[in-house]
């Protein structure tokens, strides 16, 4: 059983993708059930089967989109902004419990879809939800990493939410737009990111 948020691959990020799954997938072991914490784009497009999901808050942990994207919303030459988990407050989101014959392959998805560069720094986190807490997989950020981006101005918000073309995935104001209105959905309020919205064009 892997120790309530200990880190996966704390010394790992922005370096090897490969060696963060191999670690992840030696914690989790292939016995417990695999939770994933969804709080941005997993929560309306997972592309994994989900076998069961619950609202979930994760303490100490925020949702915040300060994290630089060179290939899913942004290219090298036009960096977008992704969401992520930083340290600090608490979020709300969703975990989803994958289907246990398709963990393996849903773990290789989900590394081709968030870490193709390395970036995040998974962890297995302590998530709340109504009936009991689960343990699950989630992509945070520490705020040492060169992707970390603090508070931008306000102009420099606006100029990226008017970017229409961005990476492999869209842009960011889609994913931004798609991830607060299935918050709202959910009953979710996420204020910060409501405020961002406000610069969009």
């Amino acid at each position: 059983m892997v120790k309530p948020s200990s880190p996966v691959c704390a010394m790992l990020g922005d370096s090897d993708p490969a060696a963060s799954l191999a670690q992840v997938r030696r914690q989790w072991g292939g016995k417990a059930p695999l939770w994933v914490f969804a709080y941005a784009s997993l929560l309306w497009r997972p592309e994994f089967e989900v076998a069961e999901e619950s609202l979930a808050r994760v303490p100490g942990w925020r949702r915040a989109l300060q994290m630089w994207s060179r290939v899913n919303r942004g290219t090298p030459a036009k960096p977008g902004l992704v969401f992520a988990l930083l340290r600090g407050g608490s979020c709300w989101g969703m975990v989803q419990r994958v289907p246990t014959a398709q963990a393996d392959e849903v773990l290789e998805r989900l590394w081709s879809r968030e870490m193709p560069t390395g970036v995040y720094e998974p962890r297995w986190l302590r998530c709340q939800t109504e009936t009991g807490s689960v343990q699950a997989l989630a992509f945070t950020l520490p705020h040492s990493s060169p992707q970390y981006t603090g508070r931008l101005p306000t102009d420099h918000y606006r100029r990226i939410f008017s970017d229409t073309v961005g990476g492999r995935f869209g842009s960011t104001l889609d994913y931004a737009q798609h991830t607060y209105e299935r918050l709202l959905e959910l009953g979710i309020h996420d204020q910060a990111l409501a405020d961002l919205l406000h610069h969009a064009p």
